[in-house]
């Protein structure tokens, strides 16, 4: 009878994996009446396996990628569906077609930072193992030993990064690591995870992780044989409640902390950068106080063809009460354009004045010339403008605007995480990005107009820019 029910609960899992792969995507997107109708035609059997087809409710982020790749890295933000996508992929290759069937994988390692992470988050948890097994394909759990064993005899350990010892001798054909960039020891951890990996024909790892700055996680994302998906906060917004959305986006949309724990978004800092990403995330504002002085500085392009560099506009403001040393800038917006004609970043640059009521606008004219004023006029005759020109390299003008930093005395509003990026890129070697800091370019023009000048100025009128 047992077996006879188990062949029953495949056929079913199988028709409804017909069903929903012919139709599935007119059903999600079609109106709720057809979705009713779909659901009214199911057999009760078939509403009860509908939850545990995951193909059918996988977003493309939670698809393991096709190709002969070794580890699969799901980078995501917070509560864009990484763990279910990791317990769903042990499911995947621990089951067989019946509960008793064996499957691609037989001994499993799971492990977290953690063991209580391990056992919490992806067991037990909400999107872990056994919530999204069905019933008769559910691990059994064996505390004591840290284990899981399905039915079919397949077993998952448990273990804990924090003691990579403890991963020398057992050995997987498959591995679920989580959180793998927050671990304290994680080279250590990784490195003997990798010697275990080594049963069956085709030993893999699946890695659900937030993309923090680790050393771990950037070679293994650098390595030939790992696959990537990528997914935001907001790409799993049906399964989160709205007031979360609203209030992390309220709180850390467009800052350095929100692109990598909301976006999703990989951040690095370079050797010898002039600024890091921690000190950025610390400078962050919500309200800018009314301000002396307004500038919009603008690093023009030496071309406009599709390939060339974007124009830097950026646009900083600051409070000149008391003395030199209490000076404070705001950077208010970074409004750089790519790929535009001279007279589409020239009115950009305008727009960006009107918007923020700038004083003046200054550009540098290395590149462009006389041609810079020319077509910034057409597009506004009385414009206030000042056109600068570099002297020295690109790491001598932005260090003192870095030293600026470093005192405290440049504040940034929030939605300025392109420019953020492309700051930590600036180092003593010169830029370690691609293209130019045509934006790091700007602000540094923008600051030196409004508190290095001055300073100079005030300290001794001999002293003139750079």
């Amino acid at each position: 009878m047992r077996n006879t029910g188990n062949r029953r609960a495949a056929k079913t899992l199988t028709s409804m994996q017909f069903v929903l792969t012919s139709g599935a995507s007119l059903i999600a997107s079609g109106p709720r009446s057809q979705q009713r109708d779909f659901l009214s035609r199911l057999s009760c059997a078939q509403l009860a396996a509908l939850p545990f087809l995951f193909d059918f409710w996988a977003m493309p982020h939670q698809v393991p990628p096709a190709g002969d790749w070794r580890t699969w890295v799901i980078l995501g933000g917070r509560g864009a569906g990484k763990t279910r996508a990791g317990a769903e992929w042990v499911r995947s290759i621990v089951e067989g077609a019946l509960p008793q069937s064996s499957g691609k994988a037989r001994r499993v390692a799971i492990i977290a930072e953690t063991i209580e992470q391990a056992r919490e988050v992806m067991v037990f948890g909400e999107s872990g193992i056994l919530a999204v097994s069905p019933p008769d394909r559910r691990p059994a759990w064996v505390s004591g030993r840290r284990l899981l064993v399905w039915p079919n005899g397949a077993t998952a350990q448990l273990f804990s990064a924090h003691d990579p010892e403890s991963l020398r001798g057992p050995q997987f054909d498959a591995v679920w690591a989580d959180e793998l960039a927050k671990w304290r020891r994680g080279g250590d951890a990784w490195d003997m995870l990798q010697f275990g990996l080594r049963l069956g024909e085709h030993p893999r790892a699946c890695v659900t992780t937030t993309p923090r700055r680790a050393a771990v996680l950037r070679d293994l994302l650098a390595m030939d044989t790992t696959v990537v998906t990528h997914a935001p906060t907001h790409a799993n917004r049906a399964n989160l409640a709205a007031s979360f959305l609203a209030e992390i986006e309220a709180r850390y949309g467009g800052t350095s902390l929100g692109r990598q724990e909301i976006e999703g978004t990989m951040l690095t800092d370079f050797e010898g950068a002039l600024w890091g990403l921690a000190q950025l995330a610390d400078c962050q504002i919500a309200d800018v106080p009314a301000l002396t002085r307004v500038v919009v500085a603008i690093d023009p392009p030496g071309t406009s063809h599709a390939g060339s560099d974007a124009c830097g506009i950026v646009v900083a403001g600051v409070v000149m009460d008391g003395p030199i040393q209490d000076w404070r800038a705001y950077v208010l917006e970074d409004a750089t354009v790519s790929a535009a004609r001279p007279t589409d970043w020239a009115k950009a640059a305008i727009a960006a004045m009107q918007r923020h009521g700038a004083d003046r606008l200054v550009a540098e004219v290395n590149q462009g010339g006389d041609m810079v004023e020319a077509v910034v006029r057409q597009i506004d005759p009385l414009v206030s403008y000042r056109s600068v020109h570099a002297s020295k390299g690109k790491t001598a003008r932005a260090e003192p605007i870095a030293a600026l930093y470093e005192q405290g005395r440049v504040l940034h509003v929030r939605g300025l995480g392109v420019l953020e990026d492309q700051m930590c890129q600036m180092t003593t070697q010169g830029f370690a990005g691609k293209g130019s800091p045509d934006r790091v370019d700007a602000l540094v023009w923008a600051l030196h107009d409004l508190m290095i000048e001055p300073a100079a100025k005030w300290l001794n009128p001999q002293i003139r820019g750079l």
